[in-house]
């Protein structure tokens, strides 16, 4: 019983999956912790790093905005106003007008917000004349201490009453007087506050832990409310002040309260600020104790999925030798679908009924192959030699078209070659777009009244050109290309009498019949050539086109296209007489989708 197939099949099955699966749960089991507490450890401090960056970007702007703005000639013609006693009111009201123009195009052309002011002693904001700001706690700050950025505040020097409800931080900026070096005042450049906070309290670490910007002191640069997590962040502040001052980042632990914190830092040395995150540890690594629980579960879950599986195949040896029985019998009478459609489902392995099922499923293949062989391989023939004589027609079109484009250019006509271009670009986007064989009446039209242009600019008055559209006819669908190679015909042959060569094109929807008519003036074509052509045809002689040499391509392959895509649909209406002209109908069936 034990060297039985069905014992033997168990045996390496819980070898080959039971024992591999039990040596990897137990190395996950033990390593995933380490893995997944790293990938959160470093997915936190990037999502901090991403938005110092982002502060970087932001305050590299305000900073650039400062710099441009003290330096650029509208505020140093205002600061000169300033420093000279003996300019006249009107001067003053002059160039202050001209500074709080030039200050709100930048509040207009920037999408951040920023708004900018300037203040001199004495006379206050540029806006409001309002000397207030100098009891500011930011105002006290840049002149005590230079932090020239400022905590969130409210400021009334602001050129739309509206702005001065909100909340903005600052830079500040000496406003200098850069021939005499003489300080007049400041530059004050607001960003909203919200730029920041908006991004910063998006910023979520497990269920609570959250993200703040500080200054140096340890308060808050946005107006975030610090205080649920106000002691353990001047904990975490004291100890990173006690370590090492050039680390510029990291993450350390800290005890409050008998809850372990895990917290982030960032610094911005420029700025004297730094971005810190709290959150308890346990809660950050909660989706460790989550993936080991979900791991044990999807564990017991495959152990039970492998021994039903195992059970299924050691009961289920005949099973296979039964519907290949039935298979055989579909294939005896030539129901080759069928016998695939319930092939039994052994086909591994080195057993016998594995071994017999796999010869057996190749052969049943092989027969079916055989037998579809021919039928295939006409079909791929037939569409074969149709993409042959789509492809073969562009380069004989372009060579044509060149040629017109060139003659423009030796005639001197520069002022028409660029039309002629743009309509050839027409052209080649239609002739590339590969996606369909089939286009609609309309677009085909479109494309000749570009081709017909081109035409026109080259021979002027000696072409007449008339085009009369069944209106019914422009929704319905054509084989691509097979009106631009009998119009070029029409067109050389009409020109190579003398007089006026005239073309006609027609379309016309009739007994359940699409007719497309070219008709012309020109030279004609023998009674022989018209009963080759047709006969052409008839026999459907596609492989000729290709070997044609060029002699009657355009209207050959034009025949042949219609016929391989056609069949016996398609028919041909051809009368020519020598010296006085060719009419040639193409009849194809009604095609709306």
């Amino acid at each position: 019983m034990f060297y039985s197939l069905r014992s033997r099949l168990m045996l390496v099955f819980s070898i080959l999956l039971i024992v591999p699966l039990t040596a990897v749960i137990y190395i996950l089991s033990n390593e995933s912790g380490k893995l997944i507490q790293k990938s959160i450890e470093t997915s936190t401090t990037q999502t901090i790093d991403q938005f110092a960056s982002h502060i970087n970007t932001l305050l590299r702007q305000v900073e650039d905005i400062g710099t441009q703005v003290m330096s650029n000639r509208t505020s140093q013609d205002w600061t000169a106003v300033q420093l000279n006693p003996e300019t006249t009111i009107e001067e003053r009201v002059l160039t202050k007008q001209r500074l709080r123009e030039f200050y709100s195009s930048y509040a207009v052309n920037n999408s951040n917000g920023i708004t900018i002011s300037a203040f001199t002693d004495g006379l206050g904001g540029l806006w409001r004349q309002d000397n207030s700001y100098a009891i500011s706690d930011w105002y006290s700050h840049f002149k005590q201490k230079n932090r020239r950025w400022t905590n969130a505040h409210k400021d009334n020097d602001q050129a739309d009453q509206i702005m001065t409800s909100r909340y903005v931080n600052s830079f500040l900026l000496p406003l200098v007087h850069l021939q005499s070096l003489r300080e007049v005042g400041f530059v004050k450049i607001n960003y909203p506050t919200e730029v920041l906070k908006g991004s910063i309290e998006k910023i979520h670490f497990g269920e609570t832990g959250k993200v703040f910007l500080l200054n140096n002191e340890g308060t808050s640069v946005l107006n975030q409310d610090l205080s649920e997590s106000m002691d353990v962040i001047s904990a975490g502040l004291s100890q990173l002040n006690a370590n090492d001052q050039k680390q510029t980042s990291g993450i350390f632990p800290i005890e409050q309260n008998h809850v372990t914190y895990l917290l982030f830092f960032r610094k911005l040395p420029a700025q004297d600020w730094i971005i810190i995150g709290e959150v308890p540890k346990a809660e950050l690594y909660q989706q460790i104790s989550n993936i080991r629980e979900k791991l044990l579960l999807v564990s017991v879950f495959l152990f039970i999925i492998i021994i039903l599986v195992a059970l299924r195949l050691s009961f289920g040896i005949t099973k296979p030798l039964s519907a290949m029985a039935r298979a055989m019998k579909h294939v005896e009478r030539g129901e080759f679908s069928q016998a695939v459609q319930i092939m039994p489902g052994v086909r591994t392995g080195h057993s016998e009924v594995g071994y017999v099922t796999r010869i057996f499923e190749r052969m049943t293949d092989r027969l079916r192959y055989l037998i579809e062989t021919e039928f295939e391989t006409n079909l791929r023939r037939k569409n074969a030699e149709y993409k042959a004589l789509l492809l073969q027609i562009n380069p004989h079109f372009y060579n044509n078209t060149l040629e017109i484009i060139s003659g423009l250019a030796a005639m001197k006509r520069e002022d028409l070659v660029m039309d002629a271009t743009e309509s050839l670009g027409k052209m080649m986007r239609y002739s590339l777009n590969l996606n369909s064989d089939v286009v609609r009446v309309k677009e085909e039209l479109d494309y000749m009244r570009d081709y017909l242009f081109i035409l026109k600019l080259r021979y002027g008055d000696k072409l007449d050109v008339r085009v009369e559209e069944d209106i019914s006819a422009n929704q319905l669908f054509i084989a691509k290309f097979i009106l631009q190679p009998l119009v070029e015909n029409a067109v050389k042959y009409s020109l190579e009498k003398e007089g006026e060569a005239a073309v006609s094109i027609r379309t016309l929807v009739e007994d359940n019949q699409l007719l497309l008519t070219v008709e012309d003036n020109g030279v004609g074509m023998s009674a022989e050539l018209v009963d080759n052509l047709m006969l052409g045809v008839q026999a459907s002689d596609s492989i000729g086109i290709l070997d044609s040499e060029g002699y009657s391509i355009g209207l050959r392959n034009v025949l042949s296209r219609c016929r391989l895509m056609y069949g016996e649909q398609f028919h041909l209406q051809m009368e020519s007489k020598l010296d006085s002209g060719t009419t040639i109908t193409l009849m194809l069936p009604v095609v709306r989708s």
